[in-house]
């Protein structure tokens, strides 16, 4: 029997959407049908059951989390609660943190351009590097 507040049995696109993983039901299910979102191994469809204990496979962007199912929502909680639906692999987690690690400090390196238009003083600055007129 389930505990209160867990339903029977879900549909995947509406536990990813309650676990949090996505903003809306739509985007879960584009990201399902485009081939993101592994369950037990294999792909899926939107609507087939989950169910406690299932391995999901979630990439969104370049990232990537193995989670198994803990628990079934009845409906969306918190962010806070939603990590309790969950329980993620040590390894996926730690190789997620060092991806998003590599990414901010790739971020931080990169250039950033000037934002619009060089102002007077700017053109004044380029011309007079430049050696133009």
């Amino acid at each position: 029997m389930n505990a209160p507040g867990q339903a029977a049995d879900m549909r995947l696109d509406k536990w990813l959407w309650a676990a949090r993983f996505f903003k809306t039901r739509q985007l879960a299910i584009e990201a399902i049908n485009g081939g993101k979102v592994h369950l037990n191994g294999q792909r899926t469809k939107p609507g087939k059951t989950v169910s406690v204990g299932s391995r999901l496979t979630i990439h969104k962007e370049s990232l990537e989390w193995q989670i198994e199912v803990r628990e079934l929502p009845k409906q969306r909680r918190p962010a806070s609660e939603a990590v309790h639906f969950y329980l993620e692999d040590e390894s996926s987690r730690l190789k997620r943190q060092q991806q998003i690690e590599e990414q901010r400090l790739l971020r931080a390196a990169a250039p950033r351009p000037a934002p619009g238009k060089p102002s007077k003083r700017d053109r004044r600055l380029i011309h007079s590097f430049t050696g133009k007129d």
